[in-house]
């Protein structure tokens, strides 16, 4: 989960530019230009993949395996700390659970669906601790049923798409200087005032009958 899901970016076709005609905007360069601008984000798979809590379920299972010796070696109502180990382990998938969106939001990159990633991420967290086995689960814990539970929610999880986001101002600002377009719609004006000039130049010397 170092790489959380990229949000798909669209591009910012109106600048906010008032005063000229639509039909100057029109050109294929400045339809390329925009496409350019635009990014797909990320695909089912790799949504898939950044969605699993990885670092975060090897740190629990860390902790779990420690927890889970200690049953081993004093049975299930072995204490630590003259703690239950089993409310050990509940509080430590809670507290991985807690965990999971701070990391998410620590490790965010412009452009990253922080928000998204950690819902989705904190949700999956205790499908794969009961696939790892841990001492909370112990219980009730089926191996086949945890293999069922992941692949159907891994699979789901691939589904949550982020929303699109826009170009920051600093982006659109940078479009608007570098844009084609806009030069040309300065030379179009320039064309159409100077004929205006000329035309009526030629007519208030045209001789008169």
């Amino acid at each position: 989960m170092g790489r959380l899901v990229r949000k798909p970016k669209r591009p910012d076709v109106n600048l906010g530019i008032t005063g000229l005609e639509e039909d100057i905007f029109a050109s294929d360069s400045a339809g390329d230009h925009a496409a350019a601008k635009a990014e797909p984000g990320d695909g089912y798979l790799e949504r898939v993949v950044k969605y699993v809590p990885a670092e975060i379920i090897a740190f629990s299972m860390i902790i779990n395996s420690i927890l889970d010796q200690a049953v081993k070696n004093s049975g299930p109502n072995a204490l630590m700390a003259g703690l239950p180990v089993t409310a050990i382990a509940w509080a430590t998938l809670l507290a991985a659970m807690i965990v999971t969106p701070v990391f998410c939001w620590y490790v965010q990159e412009d452009g990253d669906a922080w928000i998204a990633n950690a819902v989705v991420s904190t949700l999956a967290f205790p499908f794969w601790a009961y696939l790892m086995g841990a001492v909370g689960f112990a219980d009730f814990h089926d191996g086949n049923l945890a293999v069922i539970l992941v692949l159907a929610f891994t699979a789901a999880s691939g589904l949550v798409t982020p929303r699109p986001c826009k170009p920051t101002q600093t982006e659109v600002q940078q479009l608007a200087s570098g844009k084609p377009r806009l030069i040309d719609s300065s030379a179009w004006l320039r064309d159409r005032l100077r004929e205006l000039f000329d035309s009526e130049a030629r007519a208030s010397h045209a001789p008169t009958s």
